[in-house]
């Protein structure tokens, strides 16, 4: 047995999760292990083919396909959204961040297509959560875990320009609100809707053929039970034996398309699906001999744009690390598996994925217990060691 084998098997005999799937790829080389069950019953065995709420790395697929509207021409980096989503047009910013919602101040500049791509509209979450504007979001930017509360994309944005931006456009990165305005954007420059567009432009060429916002009833034998954790004392169950309430089930809040396809969190997936992505960007955006994205387009989503003051206003979320388009981008060697230049996120359901471009490794951990903060949870660092070592 591996070490990778090895340090899943143990959170799952400590019972930390139900199952996991880890899959390290080099080049052709691919290991995958898949260790325990789908649910806390153990009523299937997990397999490579377990069907996981992937949450947030849907949000570099998101911005992998906007990037293909830019290359089609059908909007620029520097393009005003206003064109497409009229709703944000006259944005308005709190004088400061800790100021009141009604202490307002005209945005500065129009908000951009890379604004969005890089996490810097001026929606999103910092690190303190307890900021007036920051509380107002709450109320839109609801959990993407439960996809069927969210109401549908022109409700919620007339929701969103309601919020007032807690920085101005472009000054600072925040989290989660910009993949979700991406998906959007998608939807209304494409003229198709988000699901639609990714299927074509995604997920067909790639040959992701499990990866959607629904899990249709054939496959859901595939689909994993999804949890929460706690413990007794309150210190959170992902980091020993805990608790686990169920979250969601099979035929639960992905049996149907809804109303708002999230870009920031709402696809399904599995192992091979999420290294089918990952390998076009190792790739320079080729897939089976078919240019997907430009090579021009990849370098721009897996390098750092922010800036060290705009780390550490996301320091909560982001460690100390950069971001790309939809991901993080590791810019100091922190941790060992923290490589410059690696790319990925981690999804509050308890998934990571991450490309290292400068060995070409692709590591994706996928477990079905939630995060219950921002800080990546031990099993997830336990496994980036291992991995780190492949």
């Amino acid at each position: 047995m591996s070490a990778l084998y090895d340090t899943l098997r143990r959170y799952v005999d400590d019972g930390v999760v139900p199952g996991a799937v880890g899959l390290v790829a080099r080049g052709d080389d691919v290991e995958t292990v898949a260790v325990g069950s789908l649910d806390a019953e153990g009523s299937a065995p997990m397999t490579r083919e377990s069907l996981f709420r992937v949450a947030s790395i849907t949000k570099p697929i998101t911005a992998a396909a906007l990037l293909t509207l830019v290359e089609d021409e059908r909007l620029a980096l520097e393009s005003p959204v206003a064109e497409w989503l009229p709703e944000l047009a006259k944005p308005l910013v709190v004088r400061t961040p800790s100021g009141p919602v009604d202490d307002l101040v005209p945005a500065a500049r129009p908000i951009t297509v890379e604004d969005l791509l890089t996490s810097r509209p001026g929606w999103g979450f910092p690190s303190d959560f307890a900021l007036p504007a920051v509380q107002a979001l709450f109320g839109v930017q609801r959990d993407g875990r439960f996809p069927q509360g969210y109401p549908g994309p022109d409700a919620w944005l007339a929701e969103l320009a309601r919020v007032p931006l807690l920085y101005q456009p472009g000054e600072a990165w925040l989290y989660g609100t910009a993949s979700d305005l991406q998906g959007v954007l998608i939807a209304r420059a494409s003229g198709r809707t988000l699901p639609d567009f990714l299927a074509e432009r995604i997920f067909e060429p790639l040959g992701m053929k499990d990866t959607a916002f629904e899990v249709p009833k054939e496959k859901r034998d595939r689909f994993t039970t999804a949890y929460t954790a706690y413990s007794p004392d309150g210190a959170g169950g992902t980091g020993g034996a805990g608790a686990l309430e169920v979250a969601d089930v099979p035929d639960g809040e992905w049996n149907r398309l809804p109303a708002f396809p999230s870009g920031g969190g709402g696809l399904a997936s599995t192992a091979d699906d999420m290294l089918a992505f990952f390998r076009l960007l190792l790739h320079s955006g080729e897939a089976g001999g078919r240019r997907i994205l430009s090579p021009g387009s990849v370098s721009r989503m897996t390098a750092n744009h922010l800036t060290p003051a705009q780390r550490e206003i996301g320091a909560l979320f982001l460690e100390g690390q950069g971001w790309g388009y939809g991901a993080q981008v590791d810019v100091t060697p922190a941790d060992p598996w923290n490589v410059p230049g690696r790319y990925g996120w981690v999804g509050g359901t308890g998934t990571t994925a991450h490309l290292v471009p400068p060995t070409g490794m692709i590591t994706i951990l996928l477990t079905q217990v939630a995060m219950e903060s921002p800080t990546p949870t031990p099993l997830m660092r336990d496994f980036w060691r291992c991995t780190a070592g492949a």
